[in-house]
């Protein structure tokens, strides 16, 4: 299979450390300041971090007490998601006014298929540009991106200028930048599977490339057929505008560690009301329950069940969870609890596909 018989353009518009930057931009005494969003200095977990705060090593994910070890002078704020799903509306606004091809990865990042657009605009560089401006102008938050012919190396370039960049990688460049790319740059492949790789003598695009197909899945497994060919630029994924969701849940984590299992079913009841609110205002529910516990080590445990009907009542939520949590003995206190279903009733076909696929007269054209 050649890459060229699959060319599309597409942007991927990334917002510069979103949460963060909104609080910055709020309050313009946080600005040019280390600062974490969500966590605290003894609880929790870090949602975002800004680029000051990044520097010392703090990043999403990371406990508060790590965070604030690595960077004393941190600045930690609560999060204001209504505030940030509000902008992030703004933002799509500013997609749609150029494609109705928009498939949202999250509330501060996006994929458009500027293909064939609104302006009939040959130049997805340039559509690029004006995009990233607009948001500046509307919003004040920067945003980057990565201009290429498929969602891969979109994903993989709005990371090479940031912040406040784009990247575009026409058609002509795509083997060699794949080939030159440092395996833990490909999106999707995470820690675990970059030092499986290191360890197999693959450390870049050009060592994957040279690994037949069948090593790659010996090795791999499934995944084997995906770094095959995303190596040689291929990758099939189209731009669709409505994702279908796969779980929906919720969790809190506690100010004190609990070890009670009395206490942590009246903290459960607490969040399974939450799922069901959520499981309604989607109007979707689920086969599928899994208890996450999160215990003061950080180890993560999950425990799941599979019924024969779909549950969305905090009622047969509650009757699950419980069953769940006496399955086996907690082995550590409880520092978070989660609720989550999944195997959803979503209809399948509401997902849109798109098949813009560029004709050869169109490689002529400016990427």
């Amino acid at each position: 299979m050649d890459f060229r018989e699959h060319l599309r353009k597409i942007i991927h518009v990334d917002m510069d450390a979103f949460y963060a930057s909104v609080e910055q931009l709020d309050d313009p005494s946080l600005k040019g300041k280390a600062l974490a969003v969500g966590g605290s200095s003894k609880r929790g977990v870090v949602a975002a971090a800004s680029y000051e705060a990044r520097k010392h090593g703090v990043k999403s994910a990371m406990s508060g007490k790590q965070a604030a070890r690595l960077c004393p002078h941190l600045i930690f704020v609560r999060p204001r998601f209504e505030r940030y799903k509000d902008i992030s509306q703004q933002i799509r606004k500013i997609f749609f006014e150029y494609t109705d091809l928009v498939e949202p990865l999250s509330l501060d990042e996006a994929y458009l298929d500027v293909t064939v657009n609104k302006f009939n605009f040959p130049s997805a560089t340039v559509l690029a540009r004006e995009i990233r401006e607009k948001i500046k102008t509307k919003t004040g938050l920067n945003a980057s991106a990565g201009i290429s012919i498929n969602k891969f190396i979109a994903k993989v370039a709005s990371d090479i200028n940031k912040p406040n960049g784009q990247k575009t990688i026409p058609p002509e460049d795509v083997i060699a930048f794949l080939e030159q790319l440092d395996i833990r740059k490909f999106y999707g492949v995470g820690k675990v599977t970059q030092d499986k790789m290191y360890r197999l003598g693959i450390f870049t695009g050009a060592d994957l490339k040279l690994k037949t197909l069948d090593y790659l899945q010996e090795h791999f497994g499934k995944s084997g057929l995906h770094y095959y060919n995303v190596v040689r630029g291929i990758h099939l994924s189209e731009v669709k505008t409505s994702r279908i969701r796969k779980s929906l849940g919720a969790e809190r984590t506690f100010s004190e560690n609990i070890s009670s299992e009395i206490y942590m079913l009246a903290k459960l009841e607490d969040i399974a009301e939450e799922v069901e609110r959520r499981l309604k205002t989607s109007r979707v529910a689920g086969k599928t329950i899994t208890l996450k516990l999160k215990y003061s080590d950080f180890s993560v445990q999950t425990r799941s069940k599979t019924l024969k009907l779909f549950i969305a009542s905090k009622a047969l939520i509650m009757e699950e969870t419980r069953t769940l949590l006496y399955q086996e003995p907690i082995k550590d206190s409880i520092r978070l609890l989660g609720i989550s279903l999944s195997n959803l009733n979503t209809d399948q076909s509401k997902s849109v596909k798109t098949s813009a696929i560029l004709k050869e007269e169109q490689l002529k054209l400016p990427f």
